[in-house]
């Protein structure tokens, strides 16, 4: 069985793009793949300096990838920061990763070109960090978005080199993109991202919801007139959770005129709750169980730190340290 690795940041609350973007994914890979998942805590700390934050998000996560159907049997779930591996890997490839092959990175870039103030040194070394994260379980596939790819690439070149340098250690691990996974479009029309604060969360309570939903952005055309569906964010949001029946009858009533955004907002919200039913319901019901949800995390990072342990001592050894 082919193992995969992937590992998700804790900052802010889980929205609809999360989850088609990646936690569907996840939850989906468990059946057919031998999966590790770790929250990405220590890569959260470049944006993240306030420790109720930190706390309060990364438990909010494991919640909310257990309500959502993460099978602890099935998947090694645990925090990234439980293991020491993660940075003692890091340090050891910090050394042998050159300035400007860093230099290259799509989120260096994107800091210095959006002017970012005093980027940090965290940024700077984001994709050797996560070259130890992934390179640690020796995984056979990384699941990762288009924007990401680079990243993968970057962490083959860093197991390559390392590699060359001090002998075979490391398995070169492939990017696994789903060419149908569609970037999910905020309230605004733009990528839902918690940075333009356009989402929709998943496990927001009802009238939150509502408001996040009937605040989606349209156009200014009078309920009488007919609509084009393939430019409204509420059409585009609906095709995630409709069948494809479901789709015509409402591409029907655009075309048709006499129906309004404020109709089409209510059916999307309706719909929403009924598709994440169940997952708010468990939701609800593991929020309070803390002992539990830490215990899965515990679990979870006793069985990755078995096959970390053991891969940082090949390295280890390969490089002369024991």
């Amino acid at each position: 069985m082919k193992r995969i690795l992937s590992g998700v940041q804790p900052s802010g609350h889980p929205h609809i793009g999360n989850y088609f973007g990646a936690i569907r994914q996840h939850i989906e890979m468990q059946k057919n793949y031998e999966c590790f998942l770790f929250i990405a805590d220590l890569h959260a700390l470049t944006t993240v300096h306030d420790a109720k934050s930190m706390r309060e998000q990364t438990y909010e996560l494991a919640v909310a990838y257990l309500a959502l159907g993460l099978n602890p049997k099935k998947t090694v779930f645990f925090k990234q920061s439980d293991l020491s591996e993660h940075t003692e890997l890091c340090w050891i490839f910090d050394c042998i990763v050159k300035m400007p092959f860093l230099e290259r990175a799509h989120a260096w870039k994107d800091a210095q070109e959006k002017g970012k103030k005093d980027p940090t040194v965290g940024l700077f070394n984001y994709p050797v960090l996560q070259a130890a994260d992934i390179l640690l379980y020796q995984p056979d596939l990384v699941p990762v978005g288009q924007d990401q790819k680079q990243h993968i690439e970057m962490t083959r070149d860093i197991a390559i080199t390392f590699n060359t340098t001090f002998g075979e250690t490391f398995l070169i691990p492939e990017p696994y993109i789903k060419e149908e996974v569609a970037v999910v479009l905020g309230t605004d029309g733009q990528k839902m991202s918690k940075s333009y604060k356009n989402t929709i969360e998943i496990f927001a309570e009802e009238p939150e919801l509502k408001k996040q939903v009937m605040g989606i952005v349209t156009d200014s055309t009078p309920i009488e007139k007919p609509k084009d569906p393939s430019k409204c964010n509420v059409f585009n949001l609906y095709k995630l959770f409709a069948t494809e029946k479901e789709l015509k009858e409402l591409e029907k009533k655009y075309i048709a005129g006499g129906f309004g955004y404020g109709d089409s907002k209510k059916l999307l919200l309706k719909t929403i709750l009924e598709y994440f039913g169940e997952a708010r319901k468990k939701y609800k019901e593991l929020l309070p169980k803390k002992d539990y949800v830490y215990s899965v995390l515990e679990d979870g990072a006793k069985k990755a730190k078995l096959v970390a342990s053991k891969t940082l001592s090949q390295a280890k050894k390969n490089i002369g340290y024991i």
